[in-house]
């Protein structure tokens, strides 16, 4: 059993590559996301960023890196969907994840509740494990710091209501949370080339997530047929 900064140390100035597929997707499959998961291994990533009980399973079985857990689940009322309350924690926990990614914006959870409310309790409840916090802006990433998160991840930037139409990655917001915290700040969110991944490391980031450019083909399909209709 690694140790919480051996886990942080085996990810650090490393890449992340994020294995997901929701059930409307095309690979939506443990097996695949497995396979891609491995692939990602053996071109050099040094973690996993992963959703569900069943992917991650799976991929444990084909994989020996740190896994990002998480657990996408959509309640009523609520637009909070990444591990939004406390049965998908239980879940994940008892799954053994290296560390556990929580929507950390400072939106309505399902309960009623924000972030700061509910995590002081989760952090004492599970004293031993690495929490990361997903925010969207500088002041969340400030307010996970002082709840005690583990690691500040700039995943939501962008995907929030008051963060629409932030160009990606978000580069201030990189450089803003690693000038003014001392703790691992995890780049993710938008990364679409080596350039841009060179960038967030020289910003400061401890370690950086890339997905959608190495793990769903159908949307980088996308990307290259806009391209050409851009070109006429």
């Amino acid at each position: 059993m690694k140790t919480k900064q051996e886990i942080l140390h085996s990810i650090h100035h490393e890449l992340i590559v994020s294995c997901q597929a929701l059930p409307d997707e095309p690979l939506h499959s443990p097996y695949i996301m497995a396979r891609m998961a491995y692939a990602a291994m053996m071109g050099g990533a040094k973690g996993i960023r992963a959703n569900s009980i069943e992917d991650i399973k799976e991929i444990k079985k084909n994989v020996n890196l740190p896994i990002i857990g998480i657990i996408k689940n959509v309640y009523s009322k609520s637009d909070v969907f990444i591990t939004p309350t406390q049965k998908e924690i239980d879940l994940l926990y008892r799954e053994g994840v290296d560390i556990i990614a929580i929507d950390a914006t400072n939106r309505l959870r399902p309960d009623g509740k924000v972030i700061s409310e509910v995590f002081p309790a989760i952090r004492k409840q599970y004293s031993d494990q690495l929490f990361m916090a997903d925010c969207s802006t500088y002041e969340e990433g400030k307010q996970a710091y002082e709840l005690g998160f583990d690691c500040l991840g700039t995943t939501l930037s962008g995907y929030t209501e008051y963060t629409q139409g932030t160009v990606l990655p978000d580069k201030l917001l990189i450089e803003k949370l690693v000038r003014d915290f001392p703790m691992p700040v995890i780049a993710e969110g938008g990364i679409w080339t080596p350039e841009e991944l060179k960038c967030v490391f020289e910003l400061g980031a401890y370690s950086a997530v890339v997905g959608t450019a190495i793990t769903r083909p159908m949307n980088i399909t996308k990307r290259f047929v806009e391209a050409m209709k851009s070109n006429g």
